[in-house]
């Protein structure tokens, strides 16, 4: 006689999320793909059922969504406990109860010999697509926890590999496919923070998917500390995908332990579907935006400017002509506070430096409010240098050893700790409250010593407070650039620092991966000096500016060392990205699978799809002599487009001598057409970018 099996799905036009139990043991996954009949969710279960044959269990244990190391379960188990002894605790959990609302399922499920309690919440949005799923563990008596994954999916048989992220400071965000193989790929971060070596993403093409075309399914676990991601391959051939908090992380026993949001989705379209997906997710339902009806401002940061020399009048002029450009905030950097003139010095002594600023800030908060700008500062509250002030006041305040390796002069504070967490406020908020700041550039510029969960709650509990007393206040997330970009941090904030590189062509390939997570929303890009202070390149302020509007723009150089031409072309840039940035937050950005693999594209589609702008960046010298066509993607096949180049005068004097239609004028094509022939580009030279304009008639 069959075993009786319980099924529930959650389902919208798109996508069907089938979950089975036999009888009251934890639910599985057992379909995740295109619609299908909510009555056939007792045949699929039946029919994902596996053969049986030598060398094996007599029975398949199940691939749940918490796999259960007491069912023999072949592979990684989804909990790792211990009792108060240390002795590990070994669960059979049994369903209790299941709460259904429209599109979210919460399981309770226990052990009452173990005195466990687990929870799953599950929930699928309608509109973005995007499933959510996070898990609790309640304890009658204390225990200690090494390791509770997210609610587990399984992982396509049908892929030949995956794609995680790596990536270093300058150098974020930088795809690694990796070969499917028996047993597990783990990337574990102990860093503390989301960090750029360990980006939380993770995609899964099946076989010949590419940006625009076929299945796809992605995960990324929103939290800001370390993570740990498992993908493994069992010996029958099932997949799995587990994602949760770095193992051990929770270093006080306790009776209540929770996971993150991992979010998950699935696409026909290719990367596109998952990243798009991820884009409108992040920006409608996950950032807490100050005023949403606000256009993104233009951002002028005086880091690279004056790093820590700062004097009202150097910044006054730099700040007059950041604003004659197109700047709507002006940034103040670090160097403002205690006696700040080098990295070695004052971190956690947040008070108004009085040699630099005998006044305070005041009068170069009126110059900038005078000269139409709001303004912002600089701050990075976690960290401590060792000579400060606070550190000699409250040496146990510093996390970790005292004799621990430090991370640009610093340590870091534990905002475990209530009383860090309340000095930290009171420091702050009194900065907010007696100068008019309406952003914040939240900073965290090394790992930790050790990681521990409770050092992320902390620091979400100190933003949360800030957020509630100041509510006009932007933040943005950076972390020696992208060392902390997370939905855990983005559900407190309103921007992240993509990168410290304002190198364009760095920038053009990490902007371009980074769509795969990031609207351009959220995602601060700057135009940067000349030369690059981090690369020693130079590059063309063309290409430079329009590397910038791919995303939110704004400047970080010295602007005292532009030429009366390159300042033109920063005000006609600048003036394009402010005419275009209402739309441009609300468009998907679509990753373009170019014949060239020199040539870097996207293309932004306006949500109605309306209208949009490909963005094709010439990363290298290519191998062919001419361009090769590039296919758009996205359009009403039947309708008709207008296409324009948007900067045909940047087209190379002399070198560039041909007539190709596009670099003459417009031109009216079908939707069809440009994705199936595409368009061809006029010849460039390297380190220079297309902007072509589309519209449908």
């Amino acid at each position: 006689m069959a075993t009786p099996i319980r099924t529930w799905t959650l389902g919208d036009s798109r996508q069907s999320l089938v979950l089975a139990a036999e009888a009251d043991r934890l639910p599985a996954v057992v379909y995740w793909g295109p619609p299908v009949p909510e009555a056939e969710a007792e045949a699929l279960a039946r029919a994902a059922e596996r053969d049986v044959t030598g060398g094996m269990l007599d029975r398949n244990p199940a691939l749940s969504i918490c796999p259960e190391a007491s069912a023999t379960f072949p592979g990684q188990p989804g909990l790792f406990a211990r009792d108060g002894a240390g002795t590990p605790i070994l669960p059979v959990f049994r369903i209790e109860t299941v709460e259904e609302t429209p599109g979210t399922l919460h399981f309770v499920c226990r052990d009452a010999a173990a005195g466990l309690t687990y929870h799953a919440r599950i929930a699928l949005d309608p509109v973005t697509g995007v499933v959510t799923a996070s898990a609790a563990l309640e304890a009658a008596a204390p225990i200690l926890l090494d390791w509770l994954a997210a609610p587990v999916f399984p992982a396509s048989e049908a892929g030949e590999e995956m794609i995680d992220f790596a990536g270093r400071w300058c150098g974020e965000m930088r795809p690694q496919r990796i070969h499917w193989a028996a047993g597990i790929r783990l990337r574990e971060n102990r860093t503390g923070r989301t960090g750029h070596e360990h980006m939380p993403l993770l995609y899964l093409p099946e076989t010949g998917a590419t940006n625009t075309a076929g299945r796809v399914a992605a995960f990324h676990y929103g939290w800001s500390g370390g993570h740990r991601m498992v993908a493994e391959e069992l010996p029958d051939g099932r997949r799995q995908i587990q994602f949760g908090h770095a193992a051990q992380t929770e270093s006080a026993p306790g009776t209540h332990f929770e996971t993150a949001t991992l979010f998950a989705c699935r696409s026909d379209a290719g990367l596109n579907g998952c990243a798009t997906a991820f884009q409108r997710h992040l920006r409608d339902r996950v950032v807490p935006w100050v005023d949403p009806a606000a256009p993104r401002r233009v951002h002028y940061n005086c880091w690279e400017a004056v790093y820590f020399d700062h004097s009202l009048p150097v910044l006054s002029e730099i700040a007059s002509r950041a604003a004659d450009l197109g700047a709507e905030r002006f940034v103040l950097d670090d160097g403002w506070f205690g006696r700040r003139d080098d990295d070695t010095a004052s971190l956690g002594d947040w008070e108004v430096d009085p040699r630099k600023w005998p006044d305070g800030l005041h009068p170069l908060i009126d110059h900038v409010q005078a000269c139409g700008m709001t303004f912002g500062l600089w701050v990075e509250p976690e960290m401590v240098n060792p000579g400060s002030a606070l550190l000699a006041a409250h040496p146990d305040w510093a996390l970790g050893a005292e004799d621990q390796v430090l991370g640009r002069q610093q340590k870091a504070l534990d905002m475990a700790r209530a009383d860090v967490r309340d000095h930290l406020f009171a420091r702050l908020s009194a900065i907010l409250s007696a100068h008019e700041i309406d952003y914040l550039k939240w900073d965290h510029n090394r790992v930790l010593p050790l990681p521990d969960a409770a050092q992320t709650r902390g620091t979400y509990d100190l933003i949360d407070r800030l957020r509630a007393a100041h509510p006009h206040v932007e933040i943005e997330s950076c972390a020696s650039g992208g060392g902390r970009i997370d939905f855990g941090i983005l559900a407190r904030t309103q921007r992240v620092w993509l990168s410290d590189s304002n190198d364009a062509a760095e920038r053009l390939r990490i902007q371009h991966d980074a769509a795969l997570l990031l609207p351009l929303a959220v995602t601060g890009s700057h135009v940067g000096p000349r030369r690059c202070h981090t690369s020693g390149r130079v590059h063309d302020i063309r290409f430079r500016a329009w590397v910038a509007a791919q995303r939110q723009m704004g400047f970080e150089m010295d602007p005292r060392e532009l030429t009366d031409e390159e300042a033109a072309v920063l005000r006609e840039v600048t003036g394009w990205w402010k005419a275009n940035r209402d739309w441009l937050a609300r468009a998907d950005i679509l990753r373009l699978d170019s014949a060239d693999p020199s040539v870097i594209a996207e293309q932004q589609l306006a949500e109605d799809g309306a209208r949009f702008v490909v963005f094709a960046g010439i990363a290298a010298t290519s191998a062919q002599i001419a361009p090769r066509p590039l296919r758009l993607t996205g359009l009403d096949p039947a309708a008709r487009y207008r296409v324009a180049l948007g900067n045909a005068e940047d087209a190379p004097v002399g070198l560039s001598r041909g007539t190709p239609a596009l670099k003459t004028g417009a031109l009216e094509l079908s939707g069809q057409a440009l994705m199936a022939q595409g368009l061809t580009l006029p010849w460039s030279l390297p380190d220079r970018i297309w902007v072509i304009e589309g519209e449908r008639l």
